[in-house]
């Protein structure tokens, strides 16, 4: 067993939003001990999506085993952990029931203190464990299948929300297109390896802006644009490169996601900026943001894309500052499907104007 200093604080961190069961433990927000994760990919992919009663079901099944090899490559028992963090929204309420339920039996029957979690603080917060030098502020753009925000880090748990999707978000526009295209789920990993043998200009689709904030994000009109497109070819008979639309509708997503983010972090007058989220592990979107960021004197900061990808060591991050900072939740936690990032208890959040 690893020795351990008294003053270490070591979090069990449990993610269970959506198809991905995972634990992890986490020492003093930075160092991962373990991160162990069963991904329900395959199961869902018969279904072209995630299936929420499956993945509910899958859950109970595997949450026990995935806590238990967690600890074990910590090398801890739970009489080590200093507290239990876990993401109680926002997600699949069947699939964060299962996390927030196990949580809780944990800290009862151990006591261990309990701290609910956001789950795109997660997000945010797999930065620091990638970069242990990296402190706030910051700015962060947060793209998954379920969120586009564009976020000013203010400090460790407090969050400026200045842009976020109006409606599709990015990742989900990633999975229907690539439905829509045939190449099935998911969508995001296939559309972004077809792209490398597409024409990234070959057809011309929008680019939206949102006249009411300029840091705002709208990909239905994208995605609406890239059904007509593929309409129109098979009605006049015209061959469909996949590649090359592919390669158009994953640049449109880019240059929008790009363009807003660095004229956000120059407005706010921050040299640091950083991505989360699973659309975060695009490989082209990390060359645009590297390229941009340095012509601009920015310092870039990116998680490797297994920190980008729904997993409880991010977690244990957000969990350990929540912690420090005093926030313990009751009993009565309960899974929260809308969470909006607003409304979570454990963070403090300016909301420019939205709910």
């Amino acid at each position: 067993m690893e020795q351990q200093n008294k003053e270490d604080v070591l979090i069990l961190a449990i993610e269970t939003s959506c198809d991905e069961t995972a634990a992890s433990v986490v020492k003093n927000g930075r160092e991962v001990l373990s991160n162990v994760i069963y991904t329900q990919i395959a199961l869902h992919t018969l279904y072209g999506g995630v299936v929420p009663e499956i993945a509910s079901r899958k859950h109970i099944e595997k949450i026990n085993q995935v806590i238990e090899e967690a600890l074990r490559q910590a090398e801890v028992t739970l009489g080590d952990i200093s507290a239990i963090a876990v993401t109680y929204g926002p997600g699949l309420v069947g699939a964060l029931l299962v996390g927030v339920s196990e949580a809780k039996a944990l800290s009862f029957a151990a006591g261990i203190p309990l701290v609910g979690v956001h789950h795109i603080s997660g997000h945010i917060s797999a930065n620091y464990i990638e970069y242990p030098e990296l402190e706030p502020p910051f700015v962060c753009m947060v793209a998954s299948g379920g969120h586009s925000h564009l976020v000013v880090v203010k400090d460790y748990g407090e969050y400026e929300i200045i842009g976020r999707t109006r409606d599709d978000a990015a990742g989900e526009a990633f999975d229907k297109v690539a439905r829509a295209i045939g190449l099935g789920y998911p969508g995001g990993p296939k559309i972004d390896r077809l792209s490398r043998e597409g024409n990234p200009d070959a057809v011309s689709f929008p680019r939206a802006r949102v006249a009411e904030n300029q840091y705002d994000f709208s990909f239905s009109g994208l995605k609406s644009a890239v059904l007509n497109y593929l309409n129109s070819c098979q009605m006049k008979g015209e061959e469909i490169n996949q590649a090359d639309v592919a390669a158009s509708f994953q640049k449109a997503v880019i240059d929008v996601l790009v363009e807003h983010s660095i004229h956000a972090v120059k407005e706010f007058g921050y040299d640091r900026f950083a991505i989360a989220g699973g659309v975060a592990s695009n490989s082209s979107l990390r060359a645009a943001f590297e390229e941009q960021c340095a012509g601009q004197g920015i310092r870039f900061f990116h998680p490797s894309p297994a920190l980008c990808t729904d997993n409880a060591a991010m977690i244990g991050a957000a969990g350990y500052y929540e912690y420090i900072k005093g926030v313990r939740h009751g009993y009565d936690l309960n899974a929260v499907p809308n969470l909006k990032l607003s409304e979570n208890t454990s963070a403090t959040v300016a909301d420019k104007g939205f709910s």
